[in-house]
């Protein structure tokens, strides 16, 4: 949650937004927002996306490298493991 927490304090300052404006505008509690950028573990999805996308951020989902998510990887179409 820490990578995600910078991310969204310097594209709000790039933005040259406050706490308050960003919260406003994502139509989320500045406290949320506060919670964000702290790093905060507990956030509801929902409203983290509405602040993503009030910044201009997107979140995604990516497969990890570690060797738990190759093993569990799906092999493509018609290959093997």
């Amino acid at each position: 949650m820490e990578g995600l927490a910078a991310q969204v304090r310097a594209r709000r300052a790039v933005l040259r937004l406050t706490q308050h404006d960003l919260a406003d505008m994502a139509g989320v509690s500045e406290r949320f927002v506060r919670f964000v950028e702290q790093g905060k573990p507990s956030v509801q999805l929902d409203s983290l996306v509405a602040v993503l996308e009030t910044l201009g951020l997107e979140l995604q989902v990516a497969t990890r490298s570690s060797p738990a998510a190759r093993a569990l990887s799906v092999p493509p179409v018609g290959g093997r493991r």
